[in-house]
Formats: structure tokens, sequence, C-alpha cells
């Protein structure tokens, strides 16, 4: 069950907690991702808030929202960005994505099967995909004050595992959101401490969100390919003169 756009748009522009989340999340996407300079950068669920830093430089930015949420104009005052999809058909050209973030959208998914292969479809030659879930064993997926406690929570080794039998390979992993999910002045403040802290002493495991990187498995024949030469060759030509020959 997809959150509606507007709670979503309403925890992340408009409230403290929210702001912190984004700014924590973001961060760590900007690690696996520090430019996107003539690439094509898609969002889907609602990816939009960690999409801003590449604007400038990607060639485009789109920020693909399911039905069953909603979509809002992105981003605030500039040429829109965000478009309503079906969860399982994007209007996009196969191939056409070199990075995606998928934030609120595969927990919350119906289908995730369908959902990780139609990922596949749109992701391009050598693309990458970021995927942002609750963290099974986080405070955050433990609390519906927050979007992360609505939907499935992931461990590290189930998000790792469903990306394998779909066709992703992951290539990296880090987590997120170490401060505690409270609207309280104090945690707030202190916000960015607990991040580094939490970074420095269990950058993958602890946190409110698991972050996995992967891309998608191209498949290659594995054949021995064409023998160098033909065992038993055709005889259909002999008899006939040599070059430079003439018959008896």
């Amino acid at each position: 069950m997809h959150l509606d756009v507007l709670d979503l748009r309403n925890f992340y522009y408009r409230t403290n907690l929210g702001r912190v989340a984004q700014r924590s999340i973001r961060d760590q996407v900007l690690t696996f991702w520090p430019e996107a300079k003539g690439q094509t950068v898609a969002g889907f669920g609602f990816a939009v808030p960690l999409l801003r830093p590449y604007m400038q430089d990607a060639r485009r930015v789109i920020g693909l929202m399911p039905g069953p949420q909603g979509v809002m104009p992105w981003p605030a005052g500039q040429d829109n960005m965000s478009v309503l999809v079906e969860e399982t058909q994007w209007p996009l050209a196969t191939g056409l994505v070199d990075k995606l973030v998928m934030m609120h959208g595969l927990e919350t998914s119906d289908n995730p099967s369908a959902l990780l292969e139609e990922t596949a479809r749109a992701l391009g030659p050598g693309g990458r995909v970021l995927f942002i879930v609750p963290n099974r064993s986080g405070l955050w997926s433990s609390r519906d004050a927050t979007p992360f406690g609505f939907g499935r929570p992931y461990s590290l080794s189930q998000l790792e595992s469903q990306l394998k039998k779909h066709g992703f390979q992951p290539e990296d992993h880090r987590a997120a959101l170490f401060a505690p999910p409270s609207h309280k002045r104090f945690w707030l403040k202190t916000s960015p401490v607990w991040e580094r802290f939490g970074r420095k002493v269990s950058r993958y495991y602890a946190g409110g969100v698991l972050m996995v990187e992967a891309t998608k498995q191209v498949y290659r024949p594995v054949g021995p390919g064409l023998p160098e030469a033909v065992k038993r060759p055709l005889r259909v030509l002999e008899g006939l003169p040599k070059a430079g020959t003439e018959p008896a």
C-alpha cells in the first residue's frame, strides 16, 4: 500500500524531522553518486527530495510517482519534472536511465517482482540503481509517525537476495538515519552528531534505512564460440583446377 503524496510532501518539506531525514539520506546518496553530468537520472516512489543535486548537470531528471500514491508538481517554482505512472509500466524508453533512486517504492509495492522487472527494463547498460528501504531492525520502521513505518521493512540479506533473483547485482551498501525518529528539539538538533557517530560505528547495518546500490546483470553466451578449423570440410570444390593452372 502506497502512502499518499500529500502526506509524503508534508513530512519531507513541512516538518523538522522530515527535513532532517531528507538531509541525512541525500548526503549518503551523494557519497554513492557525487555527480551525474550528462546523464538521465530518475526517481521512483517519492525520491524527488534526493534528486535536486543533479538538476544542474544531468541531461534530464525525472520524478516517477506511482498512481496509488499520487503526483505533485516538482520542483516548486520551476518547470515540472514529475509524472504520474503505472507502477509497473513507466513511460520511458528501454535502457534510457543511467541512474535511478527508489525510495518509498519497493517496500510499499503490491507487486515488487514486476516493479523490479520494470526497473531493469528502464535501466541502460552500465546504469545503476539505488534502493532505499526501511531497516527491519531499525527504530524508524517500528514507528508509524514517519513514512518509514509503513510497508515491508527489509534486512540487508533479504533485500540483496530479492535483487539477485531479479537480475540485479548488489555493488555497495550503507545505512542512514541513526538519530531516533523523534520530533523533540534535542534529537533534531543533535541529529548530525548521531549521523556521524552511527556511520563511524556501523555504517552498513545500523540506522533507520538501508541503501543498496546495484547494477543490472547482463548475461553473455558462455559457449566456446566458433571452432578455428572445420572438422569435416566440404568436398564440393575438390577436383577443380587450382589458380594458375589449366586442365590437361
